[in-house]
């Protein structure tokens, strides 16, 4: 609960899901697992990154993009918070949504950072 946007709720659903993170040897297999890391297409030697994937576990999903866009409505706090220089520059690149889907997949990638190394 000391990541922003992290409750009670989203807490307890997250250790329930997966204990202590130990089952992913990285955030990013986690963040693949929730479906909030986009999908990869590869033709030739290119790669295209296309949307996100929707696989996994829709409910934990839902839970970290509504905490990611409650982070981004509160743009006075974001400095205060640690994601400041970072969603600044998300916000001027891309849209709203993409930004907050882009916020959860980093929130599930702390959340796995501190269930699994404390």
């Amino acid at each position: 609960m000391t990541i922003p946007g992290i409750g009670p709720l989203n807490s307890t659903a997250i250790v329930a899901a997966i204990g202590k993170g130990e089952v992913f040897d990285r955030g990013r297999d986690f963040a693949a697992w929730v479906g909030l890391v986009r999908r990869q297409v590869s033709n030739g030697g290119r790669t295209f990154l296309g949307r996100i994937s929707k696989r996994g576990n829709s409910y934990l999903r839902m839970l970290l993009v509504q905490a990611a866009n409650v982070i981004c409505m509160r743009s006075r706090r974001w400095d205060a918070l640690g994601l400041g220089t970072w969603l600044w520059g998300a916000v001027g690149r891309i849209m709203h949504d993409k930004t907050a889907v882009a916020l959860a997949n980093k929130l599930a990638r702390i959340t796995w950072s501190v269930l699994r190394y404390g």
